[in-house]
């Protein structure tokens, strides 16, 4: 195998980066991006792969959620504060119906590229090309706007910057203390019936909280009780830019992402001999592998032991996007040789990109009752391999949007130009996020306890 550098990507194919007019100005933009200060550090990224670990082994579990595409016009505190509170509430459901601990990772901070079915896009007789997320060209579509401007990741950069920022002081400032609990709700979904039940699980917190303070534990001497973990991730896709932003840890002398604390190799860039395979080799951050009907089973266990050669846990997850009805057709075998192998991964679900639809009304959507279908049809074949469905991954927002149909919202077709927001894909609002969590609660309680089981007789 050859040496690894931070820059060794460069010699192998790579997919879905795009063309820049004056590369002398991107060599700049890189170069001044080179000496900006990390957005995450290495003892956050060693952090978040023990806490990885756990899941790995049934004793956590994984929710990762966030935008399809972060976008620079919709960036505001509101639209951050919101989203991590959905995030908040689906963690507790699903913490106080599992009993498990969840490890919390958004699709934010850095979540601006996307790779694209077509290069270009036709309107009319022009033709130019696709929109690739805000930090490489905008969605107007004219020339100007879609050529790629390198001066982007400046502004990409600093909104991500921004946007840990306030996350951190959520997470630590107070916000996230579970007596704070009914401050969580969204206003739009409080009629909800969603919104009873969660009212029904904060007057559950509220009164063990009142028996834990009783008995002389409570935030003021417990910071677990107030403060919460939160971890960014986004697609490994712009490799330039991730380039840029790896930095070498001073304590270890190990390469790390600084852009994120876990990146991700998409269904459309994972080849075995591509570059961002062979990017992604040479961090320690945890790495996701996007699985999609595409996916060879034998190719999978190739760049896991590529990624990860030492079989460590919390590394890998990896990330399945069948569609509902491709399920049980290509996981089992996955499992199979997986497991075959011996190879330590977290098992994810994204059960999102699988079931993409055009709606009678020309919007690309995706309905809700698709989205749970194969949730649970994942956790079923996990459970009949004997192996753990460890973590969903969805594309989400705090937004009241009409973008996904179905659930008890009951948003159909004719709904959807109402407030169809996305840069993208389709994101499920707070509502239809938060439903998606209880509805899926008991299956990961049984998941983890049967997987826990075997874990423990193998042991």
């Amino acid at each position: 195998m050859k040496k690894w550098k931070i820059n060794s990507w460069r010699n192998y194919p790579v997919k879905h980066i795009p063309s820049y007019e004056n590369e002398k100005e991107l060599n700049m933009v890189l170069g001044k991006i080179k000496k900006f200060p990390p957005l995450v550090f290495a003892g956050e990224t060693r952090h978040l792969k023990q806490q990885l670990a756990e899941v790995a082994e049934g004793k956590a579990f994984l929710l990762q959620g966030g935008d399809c595409a972060e976008s620079f016009a919709e960036f505001n505190p509101d639209n951050i504060r919101d989203y991590f509170k959905v995030i908040l509430q689906m963690s507790l459901v699903l913490t106080y119906s599992a009993s498990l601990p969840v490890v919390k990772l958004g699709r934010i901070a850095g979540q601006f590229s996307k790779p694209r079915s077509a290069p270009t896009e036709k309107q009319g007789d022009e033709e130019l090309p696709s929109y690739l997320g805000d930090n490489i060209n905008g969605m107007e579509f004219n020339k100007k706007a879609r050529s790629p401007d390198p001066k982007r990741l400046f502004k990409a950069y600093s909104q991500s910057a921004s946007t840990l920022n306030l996350l951190r002081a959520f997470c630590h400032g107070g916000f996230a203390d579970l007596k704070k609990v009914h401050l969580w709700n969204l206003g739009y979904i409080k009629k909800s019936s969603q919104a009873k039940k969660f009212k029904e699980l904060e007057d559950k917190i509220a009164d063990a909280l009142a028996f834990m303070d009783a008995c002389g534990i409570n935030s003021d001497f417990n910071r677990r009780l107030k403060t919460v973990n939160f971890w960014t991730s986004h697609e490994a896709l712009l490799l330039p830019f991730e380039e840029s932003m790896t930095r070498i840890d001073s304590t270890t002398g190990e390469f790390h992402d600084t852009s994120a604390h876990f990146v991700w190799i998409g269904d459309r860039t994972r080849q075995l001999d591509g570059g961002h395979v062979e990017f992604c080799r040479g961090i320690e951050n945890p790495i996701g592998i996007k699985c999609g009907p595409t996916s060879k089973p034998e190719e999978i266990v190739k760049i896991c032991n590529l990624i990860n050669p030492n079989n460590e846990k919390g590394k890998i997850t990896l990330i399945s996007r069948f569609g509902y009805n491709n399920v049980e057709k290509f996981l089992p075998k996955l499992i199979r040789t997986i497991k075959k192998e011996g190879i330590n991964v977290i098992w994810s679900c994204d059960p999102m990109h699988g079931n993409t639809i055009k709606s009678t009304t020309g919007f690309k959507t995706r309905p809700f009752n698709n989205v749970l279908k194969e949730v649970k049809n994942v956790f079923g074949v996990h459970l009949s391999e004997g192996s753990y469905a460890g973590g969903l991954h969805i594309e989400m927002t705090g937004q009241n949007v009409t973008e996904c149909t179905g659930g008890t919202q009951k948003i159909s077709d004719k709904d959807l130009s109402s407030r169809y927001r996305t840069h993208c894909d389709p994101r499920l609002n707070a509502n239809q996020a938060l439903e998606l969590a209880f509805m899926i609660s008991d299956e990961i309680k049984k998941n983890s306890i049967y997987a826990r089981s075997g874990i423990k007789v193998a042991s």
